[in-house]
């Protein structure tokens, strides 16, 4: 084992799960089961009004991006190629019980979400040009008075938005485009780059309009397929669920041996993809919700609990589902792992038909997923530079040429080339950048609280 590899089990060992379990249970008692109890109520103030045509969540007559914007926006980063290829990764390594865990970390890592975000958008302010900053640095240095770890955590995410949000999901699109529709490597990057290109110049406006057409559309599509699937094998539903219960509660795992590491197994791969997923806990959803307008602090923190359901509970639930009900509950035994098995499992009822889908989504997410990371890399790059003493000149010249230059250049590159390395790079920040904040966010849990309707609603009912 080489010292990546050394570096990358000490990042994303037993510990760092237990992190995030932990403070999320953690503000999950402190909540008092928000997420759950208060389903009917953070349902109604988020999908529901957006489903009731709110205008206020869409943004008509306001400046800025909407709240229905922000939200797509944030989707745009967590929808990606973990709710495809993660969790076929997740099932053919952790067995089917890894859905079931995928399922925990999810409802944990919704008031996580919950939390970063409210803390985000209580501590944003405006820089000169009247755009907000927002994200864990920011309410590390105004709500803790450490600009140190501000710029720390700005640092990993600049890093994480130049590998794991830029190469690796450029090169998961161009070798998916040059597999499936035979676009050479150099055509596919340069498409994907220039397409790129034309949305980030537009800035958050741009981003936030875009995202707002394209995480809908793409994500109503690849349900509705999902479901089509399951209908045309509902009687394998029933198995699957069994098979998803059977393997994270299997009863001889006590007993040690192989099923005690099986079940571990389907623990650690559904916990780390549930997390790789969501992103709950890394603070990225935090930045993401900075530019709404005409919002509170509560009702984005609502929000970032809805992307957290829908990115894990509906998507990577629909993927998992489709796959064991055509591998037979046992994704192991098929020859193929990660977006192969996924668009194996499709084309099986689909044909063609089920491939293209599969390989369009993973393009057209991983689009989105690069678009969001761009507006999340340039955030940090205007904290650090400023941070680190180069002024608010010299910062803002950083942040809107030279970063996207970098970022651009990134693009192209990850399209290109192999990644190995790099992908082992992108976990290792990605990883890194929950220490900060969930130390953050445990040292400010005392401004975490819930909406005064809902707590009132809560006395009157007792």
């Amino acid at each position: 084992m080489n010292l990546l590899e050394q570096v990358h089990c000490m990042v994303w060992g037993p510990w760092t799960l237990v992190l995030f379990l932990g403070v999320g249970i953690f503000f999950t008692l402190k909540c008092k089961l928000f997420q759950i109890k208060g389903f009917p109520y953070w349902w109604r103030h988020t999908a529901g009004r957006i489903l009731s045509g709110d205008a206020a969540v869409k943004g008509e007559g306001g400046k800025g991006i909407s709240q229905f914007q922000s939200v797509c926006t944030a989707l745009a980063a967590t929808v990606g190629t973990g709710n495809i290829a993660g969790v076929a990764t997740a099932l053919t390594a952790g067995g089917p019980g890894a859905l079931f865990w995928m399922w925990i970390s999810a409802v944990i890592g919704m008031i996580t979400a919950y939390a970063e975000t409210m803390l985000g958008i209580r501590y944003r302010y405006k820089d000169k040009n009247g755009h907000y900053l927002c994200g864990p640095f920011i309410y590390m240095e105004r709500g803790l008075g450490m600009k140190g770890l501000g710029i720390l955590y700005s640092f990993l995410c600049l890093m994480c938005s130049l590998s794991m949000g830029s190469m690796v999901q450029a090169n998961s699109a161009v070798s998916t485009m040059e597999y499936t529709w035979h676009v050479p490597e150099l055509t596919g990057g340069l498409i994907f780059t220039i397409l790129l290109m034309l949305v980030i110049c537009g800035g958050i406006s741009r981003i936030g309009g875009v995202a707002e057409r394209l995480v809908p559309a793409a994500s109503g599509i690849y349900i509705l397929f999902s479901l089509i699937i399951l209908i045309s094998c509902v009687e394998a539903v029933p198995g699957a669920f069994f098979a998803m219960f059977e393997s994270a509660f299997r009863p001889e795992a006590a007993a040690g041996g192989t099923a005690g590491y099986a079940v571990s197994r389907s623990v650690r791969y559904g916990i780390s993809r549930g997390v790789f997923s969501n992103e709950a806990g890394l603070g990225t959803l935090a930045v993401l919700h900075g530019p709404a307008e005409n919002t509170t602090c509560h009702e984005q923190g609502m929000w970032a609990m809805f992307e957290v359901f829908f990115d894990t509970v509906v998507l990577c639930t629909l993927t998992a589902l489709v796959i064991l009900c055509m591998t037979g509950s046992a994704p192991e035994k098929i020859p193929y792992e990660g977006a192969a098995l996924a668009s194996w499992c499709f084309g099986g009822r689909l044909g063609m038909l089920g491939e293209y889908l599969v390989s369009g989504s993973m393009v057209v997410f991983a689009f989105a997923t690069v678009m969001a990371w761009f507006y999340l890399g340039k955030q940090a790059a205007s904290y650090l530079a400023e941070g680190i003493g180069l002024g608010v000149d010299t910062g803002a010249f950083f942040s809107s040429r030279v970063y996207p230059a970098l970022f651009l250049g990134a693009v192209f590159f990850g399209s290109e080339a192999r990644l190995n390395m790099v992908w082992m790079l992108s976990d290792i920040w990605n990883g890194l950048m929950a220490f900060p904040n969930l130390t953050a966010l445990l040292f400010l849990s005392g401004e975490v609280t819930l909406p005064d309707e809902f707590s009132e609603n809560r006395k009157k009912a007792h």
